[in-house]
């Protein structure tokens, strides 16, 4: 399966995922911008990505504890999603995300 991501830069990548994978491991292990400090247990913000519109139903909401994670970074927006929360599926084939400004290594 494919995700498209768009990196801090604009550059436009499409990436092969893997079922049942995150999407904060693919993204990091084909080494695009992303810190992704805690390596998915949910304990920083630093895989944020925005969820294209027409991707956020098939993605579904936040979990309380993700929303709480994302109060912590300045730039959320209403389609903001910590990419360690997303898992990779046959439905999610295609997804496009774009990495926020905040995810980016120093």
């Amino acid at each position: 399966m494919k995700i498209q991501v768009t990196d801090q830069a604009g550059d436009v990548h499409e990436l092969e995922g893997l079922e049942g994978w995150r999407a904060m491991e693919v993204i990091r292990d084909w080494g695009l911008n992303i810190k992704a400090e805690c390596g998915g247990a949910l304990s920083c913000a630093t895989c944020h990505v925005y969820v294209d519109k027409d991707w956020m139903d098939a993605v579904g909401a936040p979990s309380d504890e993700e929303e709480d994670m994302l109060d912590s970074v300045g730039d959320v927006r209403s389609n903001s999603r910590l990419s360690c929360q997303i898992l990779m599926s046959d439905a999610l084939d295609g997804l496009k995300l774009t990495l926020a400004p905040s995810a980016a290594k120093d």
